[in-house]
């Protein structure tokens, strides 16, 4: 018997490192996969279609909600985000854990779908560290930094709303502490019962 995977929700303010730490944290560990979203937004110019993420337009992101397609979906920045439902779905039922990296409106969306994912929480080590991570990429204008700071304190204020948070002060560091939450649920009695059905009807 193969036991279901594990969601976990990954969130962050813009500019965190979520996706760097993300990309990472697959690399480093075994049987979990990234959710690709959907989005309306434009492509930039070093994202690919499908792997970065689902570009679409207006009209089939708005299809898609009238279909309930969607497992979770929000609106940052103006431009509209969705989580396939079937995808995560299947890929779950084969035992494989998924990563989503969505923001903390979506996160609250699934926590009431699927009460058993495991939501963390990555922070910036100062909001001034933020602005000069915002700053550094060169891709924003100071308003659309501004905006930016301004969303990491609305969602900074919804992190105890998480199971865990990590700070990515270092990286190294919050890849550990990833790695270990991580591991931790795949040690959890309802996986390992399931995992290790035969040695326990063995042993009893």
């Amino acid at each position: 018997m193969v036991a279901t995977g594990t969601l976990f929700v990954i969130a962050a303010p813009s500019g965190t490192g979520k996706t760097t730490l993300v990309k990472a944290l697959t690399e480093k560990l075994p049987n979990i996969q990234v959710s690709i979203s959907h989005t309306t937004r434009q492509k930039r110019p070093n994202e690919v279609n499908h792997a970065h993420y689902h570009f679409v337009d207006q009209d089939t992101f708005q299809n898609m909600i009238a279909h309930n397609d969607f497992l979770e979906y929000a609106t940052i920045f103006d431009q509209h985000y969705g989580t396939s439902k079937t995808w995560v779905e299947q890929t779950l039922e084969k035992g494989c854990d998924v990563i989503l990296e969505i923001d903390w409106q979506g996160y609250q969306q699934i926590k009431r779908l699927m009460p058993q994912s495991i939501g963390i929480f990555i922070l910036p080590p100062s909001l001034q560290d933020l602005k000069n991570r915002l700053s550094s990429r060169k891709q924003d204008h100071a308003h659309v930094i501004q905006e930016r700071l301004d969303d990491a304190k609305k969602a900074a204020s919804h992190a105890n709303e998480f199971n865990y948070i990590v700070v990515n002060d270092d990286f190294s560091h919050a890849i550990s502490d990833l790695t270990h939450i991580i591991k931790a649920s795949r040690l959890t009695l309802s996986r390992q019962t399931i995992q290790l059905v035969e040695l326990i009807k063995e042993l009893t």
